[in-house]
């Protein structure tokens, strides 16, 4: 198990379709986190997020057994583009439901063992900064937010980002200037301060 661990997605793929489930566990455990993340972060409901990413894999699984992928080094730009889409149908259905869903998972600071040390007011500053952001990015349309995710919170490049929405570059750019624009006329609304003194 410790030797796959060192072998890269594509091989690992290999692994799998030759029958060895040991390297498919692998793969998952190497892309979990990074794809729960990104799927939590647009749906914003942990229960839809965990049935997306479960659904995910499921694809993922098949599409391998039915020998539909292409080893081409892009095992993680392909599986966060099934995530995508999934996403997008799941937004469809709500849409066609009419189901709205805002809710928000409550954070009580106060009972958090980590800000039991150093210096608590800090803690709460920051706190309140992550929060006005994340409420900022909130308000903006699900592609703007897309974006802003993976670019900022996973770390993606344009290209990246362009491969997986299924857009070319330019969009994804724009779509990036938009959300920067509309995040700052939101925050002069709403008169937030993003800046610490």
């Amino acid at each position: 198990m410790e030797n796959l661990k060192r072998l890269a997605d594509d091989a690992l793929v290999t692994l799998y379709l030759q029958g060895n489930n040991s390297a498919f566990d692998v793969l998952l455990k190497r892309h979990q986190d990074r794809l729960f993340n990104y799927i939590y972060f647009i749906v914003r409901s942990r229960e839809v997020a965990e049935d997306i990413f479960q659904e995910t894999f499921v694809k993922v699984i098949v599409t391998l057994q039915q020998g539909r992928y292409t080893n081409d080094g892009k095992f993680a730009a392909w599986i966060t583009r099934i995530a995508h889409n999934l996403v997008i149908d799941q937004f469809r259905v709500e849409r066609n439901e009419n189901v709205i869903s805002n809710d928000e998972v409550e954070y009580d600071i106060f009972n958090d063992a980590k800000f039991s040390e150093g210096n608590i007011e800090n803690s709460m500053v920051n706190d309140q900064v992550l929060k006005d952001v994340r409420a900022l990015v909130d308000e903006l349309p699900d592609c703007q937010r897309e974006v802003v995710f993976m670019r900022y919170y996973q770390d993606l490049s344009f290209k990246e980002i362009a491969e997986i929405t299924g857009v070319s570059i330019n969009t994804a750019l724009g779509r990036m200037r938009y959300a920067v624009m509309n995040m700052r006329r939101i925050a002069e609304e709403k008169a937030v301060s993003l800046v610490l003194e």
